[in-house]
């Protein structure tokens, strides 16, 4: 029989309780949004039966806010984020990658400081600038912060995935004639799927969940993400608890649908290039 190493059950063991902290939470959501009050702080672990099942918090929802145009908003600003972030985060890794020229390793160290320092950092800048472009209480204004975050981030990783793409395959489309705007459509995009699905489970969770800057540069009605609206069911003395996790369960919903389809690919991109 094989033997089992002690360094892997301990390995396998951290990484069951890395897996409950992370799903504990959202499963302690997905379970109370559908029970009572009394039922939620009575037995928060428990799952709803007869008596303790409600959907009032969706009512609620859906009676007094507008939850659908919070929705729409994040949708649209994560959707237009990732698409931007994903176009030119592919256009600059390949030229970097692809071509040299004076100052690539400058401007790669450059982008590579992006992904360390925050960019919350800058919310007074930021908002100084909004405020100059007359771009604050709009999509736009966050739109433009969460390119600028998640650009250095999906370069790098578009970068690393391109230099494994074999150099014989570009030269032969160039001598065929095929444009380096074809080579960059045909060939390389194609091959780095993985990698761009990995971009996008990485910048589309922080972008979806993010509350700092759309409290800062669109509180304005009608232009609230989901996360800033459901701050009115929080109150300073009573908070309504079944409208908060019914918000949140909604919220969760099309992350985890998401999650789910590009999974496959996430893990391909996540483990390409560890082993030649």
């Amino acid at each position: 029989m094989p033997t089992i190493r002690p360094g892997r059950i301990a390995v396998h063991i951290a990484l069951i309780l890395y897996l409950a902290l992370a799903i504990g939470p959202i499963v302690l959501i997905l379970i109370n949004a559908f029970k009572t009050r009394r039922a939620i702080f009575a037995d928060p672990l428990g799952l709803p039966n007869s008596q303790t099942f409600t959907a009032i918090g969706f009512d609620r929802v859906f009676a007094n806010s507008d939850f659908g145009l919070y929705f729409l908003n994040s949708l649209t600003v994560t959707v237009v984020s990732l698409g931007l972030i994903i176009l030119i985060g592919a256009m600059a890794a390949w030229a970097l990658t692809e071509y040299r020229f004076r100052g690539n390793t400058i401007l790669s160290l450059y982008l590579a400081i992006g992904i360390m320092v925050p960019i919350r950092l800058g919310s007074v800048s930021i908002l100084r600038m909004m405020v100059d472009l007359n771009l604050v209480n709009t999509l736009t204004a966050l739109i433009l912060v969460y390119v600028a975050q998640g650009l250095p981030l999906a370069i790098l990783i578009l970068g690393e995935f391109i230099q494994q793409i074999p150099k014989d395959l570009r030269d032969a489309a160039r001598c065929d004639g095929v444009s380096e705007y074809r080579i960059f459509g045909s060939i390389i995009l194609p091959l780095i799927r993985p990698a761009i699905a990995t971009v996008a489970v990485f910048t589309m969770v922080p972008i979806w969940n993010d509350l700092w800057f759309p409290l800062i540069l669109a509180p304005g009605a009608g232009k609230q993400t989901v996360t800033l609206g459901v701050q009115q069911f929080i109150g300073q003395y009573v908070t309504d608890w079944n409208a908060v996790l019914a918000s949140l369960t909604l919220a969760i919903a099309p992350i985890l649908v998401l999650y789910l389809l590009f999974s496959r690919y996430l893990v391909r991109g996540l483990t390409a290039g560890a082993v030649k």
